[in-house]
């Protein structure tokens, strides 16, 4: 069989059958029908609530600093992330906005009146400061795979050329308690942080990462969580590791997990219990939110959208320690 027909009929079996599949097990796993249209009507409802959240409490003690990746697609996310965080924590909050590429000022001005220190740094500036901490003729693994990657940038973005500890999560968090570990963690860190995921989630085999790191990986290694110290970070290494990964391994989804698996290799790491950290909630936790964060991935969107961040807003008991 030519070439020409093995490509048409793998397209055509791609299109007839493997896509029609997929689907259907992502509307499975939403729901179904119904219950897909209820999380798409509450993530709407969601973005104009975001408008309308009231400024946080004044906080008390040093203020925390937060890095969060954002853009259009997510801003209202990263405004209930870090209100929830606010209302639960009792500190004043000093958002870190990286801008994904997308982030205008119809995103950044409700963000700003909630918090009036937040620091936006806009794509230009990132751009700028990569240009000259990490050319793209000596680091053009690094620095291809990260435009067409945009997780990539949670690594890069927030760190490179930069010194100190830096503590980023993700937006599609919720608190619903004080995060006595992560305040604890940002108050005095000494070794890196890191969320746990509930299997590993690399895209490339242990034992390739093991390989390259000359030790064994840290396993289940999940970034929404994330503090690290820049200068700590050996970006020519990391560059290593990113092009060897994509020659052996091609690029994968979540690439990013794997290199900051590599970096944590043979480190000792502060990881929130799973009690206190629920990676994609599921009933009866989903409805009881009983941990102090959700991060809602995957199907668990659908209680994110339809309810959580309500009750965020209509259950300030849950607020309490």
């Amino acid at each position: 069989m030519s070439l020409a027909k093995k490509i048409g009929l793998g397209r055509l079996a791609y299109h007839c059958v493997h896509a029609p599949l997929g689907w259907a097990h992502t509307l499975w796993l939403d729901g179904g029908p119904r219950q897909r249209r209820l999380t798409t009507e509450g993530k709407l409802a969601m973005e104009q609530a975001a408008r309308r959240l009231p400024a946080p409490p004044s906080g008390e003690g040093a203020p925390v600093v937060l890095h969060l990746l954002t853009g259009r697609r997510f801003w209202y996310q990263t405004a209930f992330c870090l209100w929830s965080f606010a209302q639960t924590s009792g500190r004043t909050v000093h958002p870190v906005l990286l801008d994904d590429g997308t982030l205008d000022e119809a995103c950044t001005e409700p963000l700003l009146q909630l918090f009036p220190s937040t620091r936006v740094c806009c794509a230009a500036e990132i751009e700028a400061r990569l240009d000259q901490v990490l050319p793209e003729t000596r680091f053009p693994s690094l620095r291809v795979r990260r435009r067409g990657f945009p997780l990539l940038r949670k690594l890069i973005d927030p760190h490179a050329g930069q010194a100190g500890w830096r503590l980023q999560i993700d937006s599609d968090l919720l608190f619903f308690r004080r995060a006595d570990h992560l305040l604890a963690w940002h108050d005095a860190p000494c070794v890196p942080l890191r969320a746990e995921d509930v299997t590993n989630a690399y895209g490339y085999p242990l034992a390739l990462l093991n390989e390259l790191a000359g030790r064994p990986v840290p396993e289940r290694v999940n970034t929404g969580l994330l503090g690290l110290r820049s200068d700590e970070i050996d970006w020519e290494r990391m560059e290593f590791w990113c092009r060897t990964l994509l020659k052996r391994g091609g690029p994968q989804y979540y690439q990013e997990q794997a290199l900051v698996a590599l970096l944590l290799a043979g480190r000792e790491c502060v990881v929130p219990p799973a009690s206190d950290y629920v990676l994609l909630p599921r009933p009866p936790e989903a409805h009881a939110c009983r941990a102090v964060m959700h991060h809602y991935v995957a199907e668990s969107k659908r209680w994110y959208f339809q309810n959580n961040w309500k009750r965020v807003l209509a259950a300030p008991h849950l607020n309490n320690p």
